[in-house]
């Protein structure tokens, strides 16, 4: 691995308003889940269980918006004004649609529901409580779209700025709505929902108030007009898009269903799993920024032909990772006692919530060199062969093991945990040699 102190520290100014802005993603959910988990069991399995079914087709939509920092980023390298500006309307245009087919289909599952094995409790609660997180989608995916567009010429701070800002507000909004506080009615478990729509709503005005308004974007406003659609730009912001929300749809989704399976065991299982996600992917989001600031400058130096710097940027990215997810499994294992105490005071969630932290310590190296695989080769533009190893990781060997020694052995929620766990390592191992393969074959190609 070689590593140049000056690329590290380029990528490191580039990540960190990436990385606060990821984990102020993360953090509305972290808040949701402990202010629920303070109002019962079965809320919190009741959230848990709708927000794995939510996340499936929400992950697809950010891996769609994605489709568009490396096109950004490489027209950008390449001093492509006119290209920018037709990105700008036409990726707007994707993420717009794309938000109304999603909420299409997530309204269209929600009967689905009552065949999935859950106690009655908890479905009587997740049904009301999925249809109002679903309408945030539409604000999240106009937001993702400036947002992408904005990292994409390296414009990281305002995102995160307006990320922290709604994370923020959804804390208060679940103060008062949840527990019924400033003389709004006591809603518990909807509270959480509808304080997560209106802080994602004033997410995407605030970030296209800062795009329409601010000069440095000024020259590529006129790229919002609808007579701007570009066919060949939409299907190349797709080419990208679809695979990399498939990428996440395949691990997302054996977690989601790695949790229906949980669910079946019972409501302490899946409130402690609820617990322990929530926790672990505050470093998985935080590696996504690390990724996401991969993406952008690996693009940019696709754009300005300077093939050695790939390597050398893939290789500081690699090291970022490695250490900031050092750090969070630390954190993980001297605070499994305290942190799930924050969501519950149950004995027998937090007990299990325990022991499944003690995985999450083991397999965080894993996840964030997965995710940080993934951003690297999305710089490349190489989606295609990623998108099969997390297929094949998650679906084929993940998710298998899941049931097998989770439901078949009757190994309980742990065995089900570790089989994730195996999961991750795969695709960490997969990804990273895919880029060094590939970044090889690109430095035999330049001489």
């Amino acid at each position: 691995m070689s590593l140049k102190r000056p690329i590290l520290r380029d990528l490191v100014l580039l990540a960190w308003p990436v990385v606060l802005s990821q984990l102020g993603h993360v953090m509305v959910g972290v808040a949701d889940s402990v202010m629920i988990g303070n109002t019962g069991t079965i809320p919190l399995a009741a959230s848990s269980f709708a927000n794995s079914l939510f996340v499936i087709l929400l992950v697809f939509g950010i891996g769609v918006s994605f489709g568009l920092t490396p096109l950004v980023a490489e027209a950008d390298g390449g001093k492509n004004k006119q290209r920018l500006s037709l990105l700008l309307g036409n990726g707007l245009m994707v993420n717009s649609l794309v938000s109304l087919v999603l909420v299409a289909l997530l309204f269209m599952g929600i009967p689905f529901m009552d065949f999935l094995g859950q106690d009655s409790e908890v479905l009587d609660l997740a049904k009301p409580y999925l249809k109002i997180i679903t309408l945030s989608v539409i604000p999240l995916m106009v937001f993702l779209a400036l947002k992408q567009f904005a990292e994409g010429l390296s414009d990281t701070k305002m995102a995160m700025i307006i990320t922290i800002g709604a994370n923020l507000l959804n804390v208060l909004l679940n103060y008062l709505f949840i527990f019924g506080k400033g003389g709004f009615p006591e809603m518990k478990l909807l509270g959480a929902g509808y304080a997560t729509l209106i802080s994602r709503v004033i997410m995407a005005i605030a970030m296209f108030i800062y795009i329409a308004r601010s000069s440095r974007f000024k020259e590529f406003v006129g790229g919002l007009s609808f007579h701007k659609y570009n066919k060949a730009m939409v299907l190349r912001i797709l080419k990208i898009g679809v695979p990399s929300g498939l990428q996440y749809i395949f691990e997302v989704g054996a977690f989601a269903i790695a949790a229906v399976l949980i669910g079946t065991i019972g409501p302490v299982p899946l409130a402690a799993h609820q617990i322990a996600i929530s926790l672990a992917s505050v470093s998985y989001m935080a590696a996504s920024g690390i990724a996401a600031a991969a993406t952008v400058r690996i693009g940019n130096e696709r754009g300005r032909k300077n093939f050695a710097a790939i390597r050398q940027t893939g290789d500081a990215a690699l090291f970022l990772s490695i250490a900031l997810m050092t750090f969070a499994g630390l954190v993980l294992f001297f605070g499994r006692y305290l942190l799930p105490s924050f969501y519950t005071d149950e004995a027998a969630v937090l007990g299990l919530s325990t022991s499944l932290l003690i995985v999450a310590v083991v397999f965080q190296i894993s996840d964030g060199l997965q995710v940080v695989g993934l951003g690297m080769l999305r710089g490349l533009s190489d989606v295609k062969l990623p998108t099969a190893i997390t297929f094949f990781s998650y679906w084929i060997v993940s998710l298998p093991l899941c049931w097998f020694t989770g439901i078949y052995l009757q190994g309980g929620v742990l065995s089900i945990w570790i089989s994730l766990a195996a999961g991750l390592t795969l695709a960490a191992v997969l990804l990273v040699w895919r880029f060094r393969v590939l970044t090889k074959w690109i430095a035999i190609a330049e001489v």
